[in-house]
């Protein structure tokens, strides 16, 4: 065994002065950190902070705010809550993931795991799921217990391992290109909303030479901090309207006013058929993980130095603890939806940062901005929050990608999922690819050939039949009518 192998992080430490840059200084801290897996982590013994670690802190709490907000307001406007509901529980729930997971789990117990963020994909059909019947307090609870069990038997390792770099990077180029489009869109409706569209050109328009600059000096880790501010100053300077509006405070902490029949939710404690309505959007909404997780994993591996594996996050650990804090937040009497955090992952790659500073800090913002309310304010703001997600997350999801699918066998599995996904959704495009893919229909057939017959056929097929059993009870196949809903008219 080496020298260097028996030695502990504060022994292979340097100082910044002792490299030529200071990627290489980054890289360096990258491969000589060894968290302890289930373990007390501290800082300066095995991790430092670093001022790159503000950006992905920076970032996931702008998307934290956004996205808790986008869910619970999913939920209330069919129960007919308030918009004041949405933000008293977003500021709950982001006090939860900040104090309870995001330090504890992510900043000193398990450092390989990535924070537990929001479920995005999931949004559209809360409205679905609240018509069939659904209860907040009840698909909380059964995502958390089939995603923990997919994390305990290894589930998401296992699908990772059996997804190649062709499937995984037409998943990237799909979901950037989606989310660019998407951003942009949003931000000229919201600009044409007070007849101002040239801001949103102005806006993008600047954000593009800002990030190909911060690209040309290899400094691309600043994009989400100067495209908020530019963004914010461009919009102020025009004359777009802005106010603050949410006041400090803490909101109600008590479960039995959110989970009461009178307050709060004001839908009572679940029973057995909330949580039978709701059983095949859970599953959905697990099986949708495995991608969203390996999407996280790989840009790390994009990012980082080769040497540092010990960084890297552990999917199935990642997946156990989210499914904890789904259970525990949704007990609690929050709305969120979980999965792995995306706008904290992918920016922390970018500034070649481990997992365990940037937690700390992002529990420390998510704290501040719960209290003081103001920052939920700005960072709702359509420029600064569509700029941020642009450059934060679905330009990189789309660089990536492209990285990926250099070479002609990755791009035709590539291809085939960007079709399928356009046809229903990610989770069918990921599954149908997989297994294409692993039987050697497409891709490297080479690869499909090393397989054993379990990891070419049997568990890609059961996957893809499972999701698509899952996709057509709940309609989600265009142009076909949902066969629980067929099921209760012949049974009416």
């Amino acid at each position: 065994m080496s020298d260097n192998n028996q030695k502990n992080y504060r022994e292979l430490h340097k100082p910044r002065t002792a490299f030529a840059s200071r990627e290489e200084y980054l890289e360096h801290e990258l491969s000589i950190m060894a968290p302890r897996r289930w373990g007390i982590n501290l800082p300066l013994r095995d991790y430092r902070f670093e001022l790159e670690d503000w950006v992905p802190a920076m970032a996931a709490t702008i998307g934290k705010i956004v996205m808790v907000a986008a869910v619970v307001a999913a939920f209330a406007a069919p129960l007919g809550l308030s918009s004041e509901f949405v933000i008293e529980n977003a500021r709950y729930e982001m006090l939860i993931a900040a104090i309870l997971f995001v330090v504890l789990f992510s900043g000193f117990l398990n450092p390989n795991a990535n924070l537990a963020g929001t479920h995005g994909p999931l949004i559209p059909l809360i409205p679905l799921i609240v018509a069939s019947g659904g209860h907040p307090m009840a698909l909380g609870i059964m995502v958390g217990v089939l995603g923990f069990a997919l994390g305990m038997l290894k589930g998401g390792s296992l699908l990772a391992r059996l997804t190649s770099d062709g499937v995984c990077g037409g998943l990237l180029l799909y979901l950037g290109f989606i989310g660019v489009t998407s951003q942009i869109k949003s931000l000229f409706a919201w600009a044409d909303g007070f007849d101002m569209g040239y801001l949103a050109f102005v806006i993008v328009f600047a954000t593009i030479v800002m990030y190909a600059y911060l690209e040309h000096i290899r400094m691309r880790w600043l994009a989400i901090p100067l495209g908020a501010i530019m963004a914010a100053v461009i919009a102020f300077a025009l004359g777009a309207p802005f106010e603050f509006s949410t006041e400090p405070g803490i909101p109600n902490l008590n479960p039995a006013y959110w989970w009461g029949e009178n307050t709060g939710w004001q839908l009572g404690l679940p029973e057995l058929h909330h949580f039978i309505a709701v059983a095949p959007f859970a599953v959905l909404a697990v099986a949708m993980w495995s991608p969203d997780f390996l999407g996280h994993r790989i840009f790390q591996e994009l990012n980082y130095p080769p040497k540092a594996k010990k960084v890297l996050m552990n999917i199935d650990d990642t997946m156990c603890i989210a499914a904890a804090r789904q259970v525990v937040g949704t007990a609690l009497g929050g709305g969120n939806l979980t999965s792995s955090w995306g706008t904290y992952m992918v920016p922390a790659a970018i500034a070649k940062r481990p997992i365990p500073a940037g937690a700390l800090l992002t529990g420390l913002l998510c704290v501040v901005a719960a209290i003081w309310g103001y920052p939920m304010d700005l960072a709702i703001w359509p420029p600064v929050l569509s700029v941020a997600l642009l450059v934060g997350v679905y330009l990189p999801l789309l660089e990536a990608g492209m990285q990926m699918t250099r070479e002609g066998k990755t791009s035709q599995s590539a291809a085939i999922v960007i079709f399928s996904s356009a046809l229903v959704n990610p989770v069918f495009g990921w599954s149908l690819t997989m297994l294409l893919d692993n039987l050697g229909i497409i891709g490297d057939k080479a690869r499909g050939q090393s397989l054993s017959r379990r990891d070419r056929w049997v568990i890609p097929g059961i996957t893809f039949l499972i999701l698509c059993g899952v996709m057509a009870a709940i309609g989600m196949f265009p142009g076909i009518p949902a066969l629980l809903e067929s099921f209760r008219s012949l049974a009416n």
